[in-house]
């Protein structure tokens, strides 16, 4: 992200509570590579009186504090103080680990930091904390709050933009006060943007700071390859090279179910589970899991042999596949580029992003194989005790047989509809514009 410039982040309202929560825990800021995570601690160290750093990966030296025997964290702390110089005491600085992974016994010591000094405000993050967490499997219960991060939601790519007028209006808006045409057109045209751009922070600030798309594309191509070379930190779960082919064939295989067959020329499904096991956990890649749905909790009756597998971000997406951005632009049915697959990844990940912080949701999807016909939701999502379905329309038109057979079938009062259409309402369907899909998890209906 721009050193000079930082934007706003859903998570920054979060972390600021907890700052101010008398009865905070140690909080491990997760998430995968590139989408903020430090950014956003830093600016909320604006908030502190003193801010100590510690980054993990590029500090070998600082290692060494942790890995005496004695976890206990006040010579740990007066240690820190005398080597960067800045004072650590309760309620004033902010403690900051960085990268935390790559000093596992600096993750044991987070529980001792809540037990010892619980007044102490203290933060770690890393961005493939996930496999380091896989080897302490009890580590920090009841001690230590997890938040979870992801790239830039459309609503904060608006806000970067300054566009805080129009964000404003399409938070307001409903099916019962539905958008100006004008103003409809302006938020879809900037949706398309988003699409190329992405969420990934260094891809919008470079997008800001030019609104030059090729620029962006420039750096989305450098951030692929840095995201790829990260695959050597974790190679020896799974060859770099099926790692590599593994998270290509995701972004080809977006638009249904995930084959393991298809992923990679000479593996076995086995290693190709594993890889992607791998791609997940380091946050690049999403699963949205088949469910029976009959009933609540959703995951109650997931079946994990039939998923969907999304990357992370829309724009890298688009640049793995190479697909035409013009095309993005001028097409009003977004079924002619990857079979609508873009539409369906935005709106997956806009519920991802707008979810809790705290407890992210799992992805749904539903499908039926019957001889009179087939029948697919793209997505279910669960408000309360009630099942909400949602079809995505790539375009602004399309039937929604899959939705209302789904809807008979299990009984469920209200369904919502995506698409390029303004805000609107048949019957017992609501239609949201796919920009404004996060309207539908803060709406209290």
């Amino acid at each position: 992200m721009s050193k000079n410039r930082y934007f706003f982040r859903k998570n920054d309202v979060d972390l600021l509570a907890w700052s101010k929560a008398e009865d905070h825990k140690v909080l491990l800021l997760r998430g995968a590579r590139q989408v903020g995570k430090s950014s956003a601690v830093r600016q909320l160290a604006k908030s502190f009186e003193y801010f100590l750093e510690v980054d993990f990966e590029s500090d070998k030296e600082t290692r060494t504090f942790f890995e005496g025997g004695s976890l206990a964290p006040q010579p740990i702390v007066e240690q820190l103080s005398i080597k960067y110089g800045v004072p650590i005491i309760a309620g004033k600085t902010l403690l900051f680990f960085d990268e935390i992974q790559a000093c596992i016994p600096a993750i044991s010591s987070l529980r001792y930091f809540y037990e010892k000094m619980p007044d102490l405000h203290v933060i770690a993050a890393g961005s493939l904390l996930e496999f380091a967490l896989e080897e302490i499997p009890s580590f920090g219960v009841g001690r230590i709050t997890s938040m979870f991060m992801y790239p830039f939601s459309f609503y904060e790519f608006l806000g970067a933009l300054g566009e805080n007028l129009l964000l404003e209006a399409i938070r307001k808006a409903s099916a019962a006060s539905p958008l100006h045409e004008v103003i409809h057109s302006k938020a879809v045209a900037l949706l398309k943007r988003f699409l190329v751009v992405g969420g990934m922070p260094e891809v919008v600030a470079k997008y800001v700071k030019t609104g030059d798309l090729l620029q962006s594309q420039a750096v989305l191509s450098s951030l692929i390859v840095s995201l790829k070379s990260d695959f050597a930190k974790y190679r020896k779960r799974a060859p770099l090279t099926r790692l590599n082919e593994v998270f290509e064939s995701v972004a080809r295989q977006a638009e249904g179910k995930f084959v393991y067959e298809k992923a990679a020329m000479q593996a076995s499904n086995a290693q190709v589970k594993q890889a992607l096991e791998m791609l997940v956990m380091a946050g690049l890649v999403v699963p949205v899991t088949h469910t029976a749905a009959n009933g609540v909790p959703l995951g109650a009756e997931a079946n994990p042999k039939f998923q969907r597998m999304f990357l992370l971000d829309t724009g890298l997406f688009q640049r793995v596949l190479g697909l035409d951005v013009s095309q993005i632009f001028t097409s009003n049915d977004f079924k002619a580029i990857n079979r609508g697959a873009l539409a369906e990844i935005f709106v997956g990940l806009e519920l991802l992003k707008n979810s809790s912080c705290y407890s992210p949701i799992a992805l749904y999807y539903w499908q039926r194989e019957k001889p009179q016909g087939s029948a697919q939701v793209d997505f279910l999502i669960q408000k309360g005790e009630k099942i909400v379905p949602i079809e995505v329309k790539a375009g602004t038109q399309g039937a929604m047989q899959s939705l209302r057979w789904f809807m008979k079938e299990k009984n469920v009062a209200k369904g919502a509809r995506a698409s390029l259409e303004n805000f609107a309402h048949y019957e017992d369907i609501d239609v949201y514009p796919m920009y404004a899909i996060s309207n539908l998890i803060k709406s209290d209906e």
